[in-house]
């Protein structure tokens, strides 16, 4: 199969003066920390919407620049967690927050002084390694002196390494921003092959682009109730490859809601994913599309585990 993405095999050896790391992003749910991934990398490799908790799991996405190489953990937004999925979720958070070179803290440049999440702030009082505060959004703030309350009230609450104004739409500060994390890491050669952007595999971002458009179009709690499992890829005859998918739901009502009348609103689900695979695959790509229903699979342990949500250790 082809594509931008690459999975990883043994890493080369490179110069002396080399640096590589791994740096966490890490905020509130729908801050941007997934935009600001893409924005760094260059390409998409974590999904995005307008909605909060949309990343379920950790995302690696790899940097390469010229003397350095930067391995980015994109993580589920920290949040008050209700139930199984979203106990997960925080604790993957966290605990990509354990052994890194250093840690990007994700904020909105709109947010009220006042009104700073102090849970989201908690992990962070453990950490012994940089941390950088981006404002990320910055692009909404005309008057950009109106930030100072807000970078005043960060640096009240931990001693942040750097606090840098950013968006990650726009691209502004980016290349500020990768050059203080290059000048952080330790000399190191590179952990992953030039040509690899993640060490996710193929169906974890076939599943993860048609959970994307779930959430495009589906509504309420809907998008929240899905997890998609990919269950058969294959190359077929004339270049075209053949991806089988099962949309699990926790209801018989979400079922229905998510198949549409007539299976309309399951075939543009397909549709929009399949026209983001063939993009991202370069080959036309027939997407079977099913839906299943698990009842209450966001507190069921072994479904969790069979979904790809539970930590290993």
């Amino acid at each position: 199969m082809t594509g931008s993405i690459r999975v990883v095999s043994d890493a080369p050896s490179v110069a002396a003066n080399h640096r590589a790391g791994f740096v966490t992003i890490v905020g509130r749910p729908n801050v941007g920390k997934s935009t600001l991934l893409n924005a760094l990398l260059g390409q998409k490799v974590a999904v995005v919407s307008p909605r909060p908790q949309t990343t379920r799991t950790r995302i690696v996405g790899i940097k390469h620049l010229p003397q350095a190489q930067i391995v980015f953990i994109d993580t589920p937004g920290l949040h008050e967690p209700k139930g199984k999925l979203g106990e997960y979720m925080v604790k993957t958070a966290e605990r990509a927050m354990e052994a890194v070179d250093s840690i990007l803290f994700v904020a909105e440049a709109t947010e009220n002084p006042a009104l700073l999440d102090e849970r989201a702030l908690e992990p962070l009082r453990v950490l012994t390694c940089p941390v950088f505060l981006c404002l990320n959004k910055a692009d909404l703030v005309r008057d950009k002196t109106h930030l100072l309350p807000l970078l005043e009230a960060y640096s009240s609450r931990h001693p942040f390494t750097e606090l840098i104004p950013i968006s990650a739409t726009d691209g502004d500060n980016l290349d500020r921003l990768l050059e203080l994390l290059v000048s952080r890491l330790p000399p190191s050669p590179a952990y992953y092959p030039k040509e690899s952007t993640t060490d996710q595999p193929e169906t974890f971002f076939i599943a993860e682009v048609i959970r994307e458009q779930l959430f495009h179009l589906t509504y309420q709690e809907i998008p929240y109730a899905c997890a998609v499992q990919v269950q058969d890829v294959q190359d077929r005859d004339g270049g075209m490859l053949y991806i089988r998918a099962r949309i699990f739901v926790e209801q018989e009502s979400q079922k229905a809601i998510v198949i549409g009348q007539g299976g309309k609103m399951l075939k543009k689900i397909g549709q929009h994913a399949r026209q983001a695979l063939e993009g991202f695959f370069g080959v036309k790509v027939f997407l079977d599309l099913w839906v299943q229903v698990r009842h209450n699979w966001r507190r069921d342990e072994r479904a969790l585990r069979e979904f790809g949500y539970m930590l290993t250790s």
